[in-house]
């Protein structure tokens, strides 16, 4: 049950926010484009960021770049 204290766990990398264009999924509620963020998890294909809700969301890599 890693997801339960992904808000404590050390942060891994930071990243930017490099677009909200979504096909499928409205992610321009929780990013910002031009923000950076926390990645807490990473996979494959998603980052775990802690969002602007505050909690823990799996996003596309492709709306980020590096910091």
């Amino acid at each position: 049950m890693n997801h339960l204290t992904w808000n404590e766990k050390a942060t891994m990398k930071t990243v930017k926010c490099v677009h909200t264009n979504a096909e499928k999924y409205m992610v321009n509620r929780a990013l910002t484009e031009g923000k950076m963020y926390e990645v807490k998890n990473e996979t494959e294909e998603f980052y775990f960021v802690i969002d602007n809700t505050g909690k823990a969301g799996g996003y596309y890599k492709d709306y980020f770049e590096d910091a």
